[in-house]
């Protein structure tokens, strides 16, 4: 069986997986899922106003397609597993040709996300745009298997869009099994702790603090004009979310995000934040569930 194949076979796994899954959660009776509050570029409530790509009612999560509104993110290279590349993409507007004027959302024209699609491998980058409107980025991908891009950026004079591409590295391939739910997460000496839940269609609370050994970390360094950085990935077809911290964010130990997920189930977390000169990147894997109604005082189940 060639590579192709069985990335091939792989990904009608994905869909037979997801699929029973998505069957299991609609069999449970819940409540209609709450109005989501009105939302802006980023995810993050507007109330709060901290920017990010939020999922208003009826609209597609971010990141799922690889055109909208006019604008279509196309990958120009291929990548060969454990080889550095220089990875080359475009965003042509609905001109047809590339965009080559973008605002600036925390520092950067574009953030580049890569993840492998069993979220076991992410990486936040950042490209640099040419005259011509073609980005370039250094990239490695150091296993086969299948990976989704997203560029999130926001056109001059438009709002705020991500738009995600599936890029696929041949080669003998194997994805791995999900990381269980947790609330702490380590990376090189650091230990990140989360607290608060995913509310499908509500602004939801979520607190991480840092500690470095057994000391909180109260000098956090800023990393593109904030303290933390939060990528939401929904398992199984990746819907995306990223969020930034709320206002009046301290430096430390603690760093408060609003998340609003549209839809229950599981979702991988990746936290990047500064410390010592050096940006890290914590992964959690949290459960979305719908807040259930309360059964009346008469004893009887009123939910339908």
């Amino acid at each position: 069986m060639n590579a192709a194949t069985k990335l091939g076979v792989y990904f009608l796994g994905l869909a037979l997986v997801f699929g029973g899954a998505l069957g299991a959660g609609n069999a449970v009776r819940e409540t209609a899922p709450p109005e989501p509050a009105r939302q802006t570029a980023h995810g993050a409530p507007a109330a709060h106003d901290h920017g990010g790509h939020g999922t208003a009612k009826g609209e597609t999560p971010g990141g799922l397609q690889v055109s909208e509104n006019g604008y279509t993110l196309t990958p120009l290279t291929t990548v060969e597993a454990g080889e550095p590349a220089e990875f080359r993409f475009t965003v042509s507007g609905p001109d047809g040709r590339p965009v080559t004027d973008y605002q600036v959302q925390h520092d950067k024209k574009l953030h580049f996300i890569v993840v492998s699609r069993d979220l076991a491998s992410f990486q936040h980058l950042h490209p640099v745009l040419g005259g011509d409107g073609v980005w370039s980025v250094p990239l490695r991908l150091k296993e086969p298997g299948a990976y989704r891009v997203f560029a999130d950026f926001a056109p001059a004079g438009g709002s705020g869009l991500t738009l995600g591409a599936d890029v696929l590295v041949a080669g003998e391939y194997a994805p791995r099994a999900a990381a269980r739910v947790s609330r702490a997460a380590t990376v090189d000496d650091y230990t990140v702790y989360l607290r608060g839940d995913l509310v499908p269609g509500q602004a939801s609370r979520l607190t991480l603090s840092v500690s470095k050994g057994d000391k909180p970390v109260t000098d956090l360094q800023r990393y593109l004009g904030a303290y933390g950085h939060l990528v939401a990935l929904r398992g199984g077809d990746l819907a995306y979310l990223h969020v930034h911290p709320e206002d009046g964010a301290t430096a430390g130990p603690e760093i408060t995000f609003y998340a609003q997920v549209p839809s229950g189930g599981e979702y991988r977390l990746f936290l990047d934040f500064q410390h010592e000169g050096k940006v890290r990147t914590a992964a959690f894997t949290a459960r979305a569930v719908w807040v259930k109604q309360a059964i009346p005082s008469d004893g009887h189940d009123h939910t339908h």
